[in-house]
């Protein structure tokens, strides 16, 4: 081995070692940590008349904010990136159902979840979207601060702005905690809404195929038939 090579060594070897090159390397905790998140949840803590520096609570404001910023992670999320150009030009026109999609999300209301199942269908015109990319797009939608009507809607409108397909319609199907765990603690109820377009809002027998489409797992023996009723009680902006 050369002295220069050795030399060489023992200054990356040194480096390696020394507090400045991981001061370089790694990224300060200020650029993975809001600092100042964090302390507006140990003030919101104390509000509470919790102790913040109690050990079940010490950490409790990161690990809030690190929950917060995956649960809102869609309003930074881009939709061509998602996409990727996995939309692909085949000779299909018949529909295309991806259903039981789980998805959580928050209620703009009062910050509480409501999650639940989604169903997506279009009728392609010349474009298709990778079955993958589907789910992806509700996690977009659904990751950020939402109610239910405005999600079914931002899917159904971003699927029928990047295929331009014949028909798109979309139905989810919730739970929202708001509504069991607080207020009118109905918790056997769930919300169901619908965004019809294109086939799907013009043609009623095209509709109802998907509706009926999107049942078939209640007719599988040993399964129970899945109550499809609209809860009676919506989740709106309360003073309580």
């Amino acid at each position: 081995m050369s002295a220069a090579f050795r030399a060489l060594a023992r200054f990356w070897r040194s480096s390696y070692n020394s507090s400045a090159f991981w001061a370089w390397a790694a990224p300060a905790e200020s650029e993975i940590y809001n600092v100042r998140m964090q302390d507006l949840i140990r003030k919101l803590l104390a509000e509470l008349h919790e102790d913040p520096n109690r050990e079940g609570l010490r950490d409790t404001p990161k690990r809030v904010e690190k929950a917060l910023k995956f649960l809102t992670s869609g309003y930074t999320a881009d939709i061509d990136s998602v996409l990727n150009n996995a939309l692909f030009t085949v000779d299909y026109s018949e529909m295309v159902i991806v259903k039981d999609i789980d998805f959580y999300s928050l209620c703009e209301h009062h910050l509480l979840p409501f999650f639940g199942k989604c169903h997506i269908a279009y009728i392609p015109s010349t474009k298709v979207i990778g079955l993958s990319k589907i789910p992806r797009l509700v996690d977009v939608f659904s990751r950020r601060l939402q109610v239910q009507e405005r999600l079914t809607n931002e899917i159904a409108d971003t699927i029928s702005a990047k295929i331009a397909p014949l028909g798109v319609a979309v139905v989810i199907e919730a739970t929202h905690l708001c509504m069991s765990m607080r207020g009118v603690e109905k918790q056997n109820s769930f919300a169901v809404t619908s965004a019809m377009l294109g086939a799907f809002r013009d043609n009623a027998r095209t509709r109802m195929e998907f509706l009926e489409l999107i049942k078939l797992r209640s007719a599988v023996p040993g399964l129970a038939a899945r109550e499809w009723s609209v809860a009676t009680e919506a989740c709106v902006a309360e003073q309580d």
